[in-house]
């Protein structure tokens, strides 16, 4: 077994053998009293009689004695006890990272949970594995777990071993669970602490920089703020351009596709979709295709592109479904029905769109997806005329939101609850809660 050089001084040489001994005055030599006649010479020829100022003359010979000891003493720097780690325990961290890094998240918790009996003494490589570890954990729905990990990481960070950037690096993962917990003003304030932290550091990281611009981006879409989002869009694809990232740069784009879809730039948002989809193909990331195959197939739709729309649809699930991440099929298969709904297949919307739900149970982290199929299956059942359990659909969706958060989803939830009443022959009351939607969206002022 390859071993890395990391050997506690004790290892190799006995403690006791690096301990400074103490002086004892009776183990002095006996030469140094053979000594104190040619002493006492030196001394009257020197001085005469007299003393030099502030010396006792009887005491020399003990000084001289204590001189000789000490010069046959030394004492060693402190001992510094390092930890041994295997060069296999190193490479097994890398492939759990790698696991990370290609979305395996159940397969990456496995394995870093097992090298952590074998990584927690080297700091570098406990902060290493438990940054690792809360990612995944966070993308699995274990948010509280995920900031328990990111808070022993920060403590661990404060040693002298790590500089500022690593700091900011869990700022901005602290960030990445606050959205997903949907405490956006949080994540945007950690966001920007992060993005100072790694400026003011001497060598900044720009991929960090990106990595943090592009989830500030998601925070601002989140409170409709588009101008800022693709503010910090655009910033992200500039630094991860400049940084030769690709992925990365992907990322970016996907944001910038999802804030012109919100703008109603549907073209522009396809075409940077498009360019997104290319970058993740490029670099075999499965996960990623299959969320941007989903967007782009809710564009086609808007587009007026049903076929499109259904190619593209069929696409994502079939790729999330290659992924295991039941979260990715839900968004894909919720997308599928929201087309058949609209094409007027309500049967075949609503069982979809009730798979969806199933597949999103307890994921606190996905309450917008969640929400969304709920309507769905709220809007499908109103077109079969089962108006009576289309509310009860639209009021789950309503506490969904609500938990959440978000103002322009629960817009959406009382235009369903409009809809669904106007159906039921309720015209004032449906008048009521469109406007109440338009205004909680800002679109007229009384």
């Amino acid at each position: 077994m390859r071993m890395r050089r990391n050997i506690s001084l004790t290892d190799v040489v006995p403690t006791s053998a690096c301990r400074a001994p103490r002086f004892d005055a009776s183990a002095v030599p006996a030469a140094a009293d053979r000594d104190h006649s040619t002493a006492q010479h030196v001394r009257k020829t020197t001085y005469g009689d007299r003393s030099p100022a502030g010396i006792d003359s009887s005491a020399a010979p003990r000084m001289l004695r204590v001189m000789a000891a000490a010069a046959s003493t030394y004492e060693l720097p402190p001992v510094t006890t390092l930890t041994l780690v295997r060069d296999d325990v190193i490479e097994s961290l890398a492939a759990a990272e790698q696991l990370v890094e290609q979305n395996r998240h159940d397969d990456a918790v496995a394995a870093l949970e097992n090298l952590w009996p074998d990584v927690r003494h080297d700091s570098a490589l406990a902060v290493r594995q438990r940054l690792a570890l809360a990612w995944s954990e966070m993308y699995r729905g274990e948010l509280d777990h995920a900031e328990e990990l990111l808070s022993h990481a920060r403590s661990l960070a404060e040693g002298v071993r790590f500089d500022a950037t690593h700091r900011a690096d869990i700022l901005y993962r602290r960030g990445c669970v606050a959205v997903k917990r949907a405490s956006i003003a949080e994540a945007i304030s950690l966001f920007t602490q992060a993005l100072e932290l790694n400026e003011s550091a001497p060598r900044a990281r720009r991929l960090l920089a990106a990595h943090a611009h592009e989830w500030r981006s998601r925070c601002h879409q989140f409170n409709r703020d588009w101008d800022a989002a693709m503010r910090d869009a655009e910033r992200a694809l500039e630094h991860a351009t400049r940084a030769g990232d690709e992925p990365s740069q992907a990322h970016a784009l996907f944001q910038a596709s999802n804030i012109a879809e919100r703008r109603k730039d549907w073209l522009v948002a396809r075409f940077y979709g498009e360019r997104a989809l290319e970058l993740y193909r490029r670099h075999g990331d499965t996960l990623a295709s299959a969320r941007i195959l989903n967007n782009l197939g809710g564009i086609d739709l808007l587009l007026g592109d049903v076929a499109g729309a259904e190619a593209y649809l069929t696409e994502a699930v079939e790729t999330a479904a290659l992924t295991g991440s039941d979260a990715d099929l839900a968004q894909a298969v919720n997308t599928l029905a929201t087309v058949y709904l609209r094409t007027g297949r309500p049967l075949d919307a609503r069982i979809r769109a009730e798979r969806a739900c199933e597949l999103l149970t307890g994921r606190t982290d996905f309450r917008d997806e969640l929400g969304n199929a709920q309507l769905v299956v709220a809007r499908s059942l109103a077109a079969e005329g089962e108006h009576d359990a289309a509310l009860e659909w639209v009021d789950a969706a309503d506490d969904t939101f609500a938990a959440l958060g978000s103002t322009s989803h629960l817009a959406a939830a009382w235009l369903a609850r409009g809809d669904v009443v106007r159906g039921m022959g309720d015209v004032d009351r449906a008048a009521d809660l469109y406007r109440r939607a338009a205004e909680a969206l800002g679109d007229v002022h009384l």
